[in-house]
């Protein structure tokens, strides 16, 4: 992959760690494994390891997917807007 040519802020790196800490928090109150989730999911653990981890970011459909296995709206694993 192509390398930025700007450094993201950081501020997007604030909220890429506090949606990893949103999926955990939401999988441990469902008392969901790692793999749990994976399975749900349709993933490998590393992925959801690394979302939690914030070294990856869920793209459009994984998030989705996520939020379904996770039981909430979409909206919830993100920010809120404004």
């Amino acid at each position: 992959m192509p390398a930025r040519r700007n450094p993201r802020p950081d501020w997007v790196r604030q909220e890429q760690l506090a949606l990893g800490i949103r999926i955990a928090a939401r999988r441990r109150a469902l008392g969901l494994s790692q793999d749990q989730l994976a399975d749900r999911m349709g993933v490998e653990r590393r992925t959801i390891q690394r979302y939690e981890r914030a070294v990856s970011d869920p793209r459009y459909a994984d998030l989705l997917l996520l939020a379904r296995a996770l039981e909430v709206p979409p909206a919830e694993l993100l920010p809120p807007s404004g």
